[in-house]
């Protein structure tokens, strides 16, 4: 893989090699807003993507989806001037000759282009493509994704870059645009969990449609509904009571057939969009429908689990997702509650095996202590490497938005000798790339749980599960190699 930034221009691994890396310059650290920067060394900032996922190993397959997330941000944050922003997507088992014919036919289009300057930025972005689409000899298995043009940076220059990769899975997408932004819809759609499940939760007052995927859950529809008590006033026949509300209870099972018809069904395939599908409620209801002739034989063979649940509406679907973890312990909403829950479950037996915040959660790490290190997604918190400029000395600092603002941070305490900055980059890019040779397990977690959000807002954001019984107070003057760990909490 190869990134081009200006006139330089680094080459990687070949990019028909099995595996290669895919690095990206430092321009990408100053988009705006982006909450996007780069794994830095001293003397060349690089960021990694690795693309070698044969181990298959379902952590680092989740950190390969996290640092395509934070690529995905910053490309959507990039903006140029004009249309010079390539956005190139190719799918396996397309011609690399095919593309290279129809940038050869964009050039010429693109030679037109009134604007001295737009046509000058359009005709580099195309040649960027072609020069680049020459280093493969065919499309990688996985299909081809390619960014070029002229972005704008935060301090309004303009900078030029290319990239390159193959995706981490295969992509189905074919695209093409000229624009002054780059498009990433189908690498958002790469994303997407391969396994979303349906909910439907019925009751007596209504019925709730939702879906599952990965740790989204979303709420399709809801309806309510006004059915009769089983005894009704004073002077009406029974027979006649008992028939009215017959009738209103299959006319509400077959809207609620028809409605999941409506969203779980695919219109275009004519097959279910859902790879299994859960029934809940409270009563009959839900087993009523599912044996109903009215239910689409189509769901009923995705029908996964029938589960009674308190409540209906929301409160509902939130019972039957956790009545149904077992059979969707493979979705990450499920994995993530466990996973906080059994963080939760150390710190509430007070087992002395748990740790929190950036300090103490460090000195577990260089100490082999930390089994699991489970961190935000969204963790902004920034890694300083310093340099004491009259001694010389090297410490590093953790610092948030907030604490970056105050100068005091980049000084030296005693001395007011001024800590120039050799490195930085987001605390959670470091942990991807070296929480391996601390022995420990990453986890990525949300805050769209109830348990994420608690960890997230009582715990920092960071915290681990540590292999034995650690009273990290006894260990301040851990770090004998002149490194200082200043927490950001």
């Amino acid at each position: 893989m190869q990134v081009e930034e200006g006139s330089s221009r680094v080459n990687t691994e070949y990019p028909n090699s099995e595996s290669f890396s895919f690095t990206l310059f430092s321009h990408l650290q100053h988009l705006p807003h982006t909450g996007f920067s780069l794994s830095c060394g001293l003397s060349r900032p690089v960021f990694l993507l690795s693309q070698n996922m044969a181990d298959g190993q379902e952590s680092d397959k989740n950190i390969e989806i996290w640092k395509i997330k934070k690529l995905i941000k910053a490309l959507e944050a990039a903006r140029g001037n004009g249309t010079s922003m390539i956005s190139l997507i190719m799918p396996p088992r397309d011609q690399i000759s095919r593309v290279t014919k129809m940038l050869g036919d964009e050039f010429g289009t693109a030679s037109n282009i009134k604007s001295r300057v737009n046509r000058q930025s359009v005709l580099g972005a195309i040649t960027s493509a072609q020069q680049r689409l020459k280093l493969y000899n065919k499309v990688p298995p996985n299909g081809l994704v390619l960014y070029t043009g002229t972005i704008v940076t935060e301090d309004g220059k303009e900078k030029k870059v290319t990239i390159d990769f193959e995706p981490f899975k295969p992509i189905n997408a074919s695209l093409y645009l000229c624009d002054n932004k780059f498009h990433t819809e189908a690498l958002n759609e790469l994303l997407e969990s391969d396994d979303k499940f349906g909910f439907i939760v019925m009751d007596g007052n209504g019925t709730l449609f939702g879906t599952l995927s990965g740790n989204t859950r979303e709420v399709l529809h809801k309806f309510t509904v006004d059915l009769p008590k089983k005894h009704g006033r004073g002077g009406q026949s029974a027979l006649r009571f008992a028939r009215l509300r017959m009738e209103k209870r299959h006319n509400y099972v077959r809207k609620t057939a028809e409605l999941a018809t409506q969203f779980f069904i695919n219109p275009a395939t004519s097959q279910p969009n859902v790879s299994g599908l859960i029934l809940a409620g409270s009563a009959d209801f839900k087993t009523e429908l599912s044996q109903s002739d009215m239910f689409d034989p189509r769901l009923q063979a995705k029908i996964l689990n029938v589960v009674d649940v308190s409540y209906g509406g929301e409160n509902g679907f939130n019972q039957a997702i956790e009545l149904s973890a077992e059979i969707l312990s493979n979705v990450k909403f499920i994995q993530e509650k466990r996973l906080i829950g059994k963080y939760f479950e150390e710190i509430s037996q007070d087992t002395g095996k748990y740790v929190f915040g950036v300090d103490d959660t460090l000195k577990a790490l260089e100490m082999g202590a930390v089994e699991t290190l489970i961190v935000w997604e969204n963790l902004d918190i920034n890694r300083y490497v310093l340099k004491n400029g009259s001694t010389g000395e090297i410490v590093i600092k953790h610092l948030n938005k907030e604490q970056e603002t105050n100068q005091s941070n980049f000084r030296d305490a005693a001395t007011s000798a001024e800590l120039e900055v050799q490195e930085k980059m987001p605390l959670l890019e470091w942990f991807a790339n070296e929480y391996k040779k601390f022995g420990c397990s990453l986890e990525f977690v949300t805050n769209k749980s109830q348990e994420g959000s608690q960890f997230c807002r009582g715990f920092g954001g960071i915290g681990g599960i540590l292999r034995y019984q650690l009273d990290i107070r006894s260990f301040d003057e851990l770090s004998d190699d002149g490194e200082v760990y200043e927490d950001s909490d």
